[in-house]
C-alpha cells in the first residue's frame, strides 16, 4: 500500500493556500490524477495502489465522482488567487487507470475541462496494463480526449515477469499497442532492469522487442528495492538476489546503445523519444518544477513552491470529500536551501541541462574536474551549461553532490 506519507505542517481543511504564497496564473498548470486499483501486488512496487481485498469499503465504482469532488474543489482554491489556469497536461496514473471503465476516465477527464479547460494540443496519458486495451477501450478514451497511451510492458521475458509478479500476457504488448495506433493515439512503453535472474542478454531481448514495436517513447527504469515490499523481504531472507549495481550499469548502456541506434534520443536519465515532441510534457514538468494539482489518494501537488499530499487510503479520501473538506494531510514549504538543491537535483537528469550560472561557488569550481572525469559535456559547459555524459548519467548523484558541496 505504499511508502509512508512526508512530515510535514497540517493542511487546512478547506484546502486554502498560504496568504503570502504567490502564485503566477503565466506558468504551465498540469494534473495528475491517480487510480490507485490494481489486480494484483507487485513484489517490487512501492506506489499507494490497492487489491480488491485492501479497499475496506472503499468503491471503485465511485471513484470518479470523488475525484471529480476535489477538482472542484480545487477549483476554488485557485480561483482565491485568480490562477486557475487550462491543464497544459493531463496523467492518469496508477495503480492500472485501465480498471476503471473508460467512461470514468472520461468523466475525471470531462471534469478537468470543464474546470480548468484544457490547453491547446495538451497532452493526456493514460497508463495502462497490456491485458486492459482493447480496441474499443483505446477508441473511447481517443474520443474522450487522450492522446497517448504509457504501456507497462516491463519485460519482454516471461521469467523476469514472474520475477516482478507482473501477471499480463507478454503478447498482449503488441496488441495494446496496435490498438492504440488504430485509435490515433501516440505510445510510450515502459521497461524494468535489474530483475531478479534477469541476465544481460534478457535485457537485450526486452530492448529489442520494445523498439520492434516502434513506440514513440520509451522508459527504462533500474529495479530499486524499496523497504517493506515483498520482494525487499525476499532479498533480506536470502531467498532472492539483490540487484547488482555493475549489471545494472551495464544494462542501461546497453538500452541507451540499441535505443540511439534505433533513432531515440535521451532526454532525462531513464527516458528516450523519437522526437522532441514526443518526450513526455507532464513529467518534464515535474523536472522542470512547474505547477500541477494530484488527485487522488495519496497524490502529491505543487504550486508556488508549495507541495501538499494527500492521505493514503481510498476510504479516508472519499470520507474527506464527503464531508467537502480538503483530502490533503499535510504541507510543506522548502526554503531557498532546499529549493537550489532540489533544481540542481532535478535538472541536471534532464538534456537541458542546468546553467552553471545558477551553482553555488563550490559547485562551479568542481565543473572542472567533472569534465576531465566524463561525467559532464564539456562543449556544453563551455556554454554555460551542466549537461550530464552517458557516464554522467550513471553516476548523476556522485554530480549532484560535487556540484552542490
Amino acid at each position: 500500500m505504499g511508502s509512508a506519507l512526508p512530515l510535514g505542517d497540517p493542511a487546512p481543511a478547506d484546502g486554502a493556500l498560504p496568504d503570502d504564497l504567490v502564485v503566477s496564473p503565466d506558468i504551465d498548470f498540469g494534473v495528475y490524477l491517480h487510480v490507485p486499483f490494481c489486480r494484483v501486488r507487485c513484489g517490487y512496487c512501492d506506489f499507494n495502489t490497492y487489491t480488491a481485498t485492501e479497499l475496506r469499503g472503499a468503491r471503485q465504482d465511485a471513484y470518479a465522482d470523488e475525484v471529480l469532488r476535489e477538482i472542484a474543489l480545487s477549483a476554488r482554491v485557485l480561483d482565491t488567487r485568480g490562477s486557475r489556469r487550462p491543464a497544459a497536461t493531463v496523467f492518469f496514473g496508477g495503480g492500472t487507470p485501465t480498471l476503471l471503465p473508460p467512461g470514468d476516465l472520461a468523466r475525471m477527464l470531462a471534469g478537468v475541462r470543464d474546470t480548468f479547460g484544457i490547453a491547446p494540443g495538451a497532452e493526456v496519458t493514460v497508463e495502462a496494463n497490456p491485458d486492459t486495451m482493447t480496441p474499443a477501450v483505446a477508441e473511447e478514451l481517443a474520443g474522450a480526449g487522450v492522446t497517448r497511451l504509457s504501456i507497462g510492458m516491463q519485460s519482454a521475458v516471461p521469467h523476469v515477469l514472474a520475477a516482478l509478479d507482473r501477471t499480463h500476457d507478454p503478447a498482449n504488448v503488441s496488441t495494446a499497442v496496435s490498438a492504440a495506433r488504430s485509435a490515433g493515439l501516440d505510445v510510450s512503453l515502459d521497461l524494468i532492469y535489474g530483475a531478479p535472474g534477469e541476465s544481460l542478454a534478457d535485457w537485450r531481448r526486452s530492448v529489442e522487442t520494445a523498439v520492434a514495436l516502434a513506440p514513440d517513447h520509451v522508459s527504462a527504469y533500474a529495479l530499486i528495492i524499496e523497504d517493506g515490499t515483498k520482494l525487499e523481504r525476499q532479498i533480506r531472507r536470502g531467498e532472492v538476489p539483490a540487484p547488482d549495481d555493475d549489471l545494472q550499469a551495464d544494462m542501461y548502456e546497453t538500452a541507451d546503445a540499441l535505443l540511439a541506434a534505433a533513432g531515440y534520443s535521451w532526454y532525462e536519465v531513464s527516458n528516450w523519444a523519437t522526437s522532441p515532441d514526443q518526450r513526455s510534457r507532464h513529467n518534464l514538468a515535474y523536472w522542470r518544477g512547474t505547477d500541477w494539482w494530484g488527485y487522488g489518494p495519496g497524490a502529491h501537488s505543487h504550486v508556488g513552491g508549495l507541495r501538499w499530499w494527500n492521505v493514503k487510503h481510498p476510504a479516508a479520501y472519499a470520507q474527506r470529500l464527503a464531508m467537502d473538506a480538503s483530502p490533503a494531510a499535510g504541507r510543506e514549504r522548502p526554503d531557498a536551501a532546499a529549493r537550489r538543491l532540489e533544481s540542481v537535483l532535478l535538472r541536471t537528469r534532464i538534456v537541458d541541462g542546468l546553467p552553471v550560472a545558477e551553482l553555488e561557488e563550490e559547485g562551479r569550481r568542481n565543473v572542472a574536474a567533472l569534465i576531465a572525469d566524463g561525467l559532464i559535456e564539456g562543449a556544453a559547459a563551455v556554454r554555460g551549461r551542466v549537461i550530464l555524459t552517458r557516464r554522467g548519467r550513471l553516476m548523476a548523484d556522485a554530480v549532484v553532490r560535487a556540484l552542490t558541496e
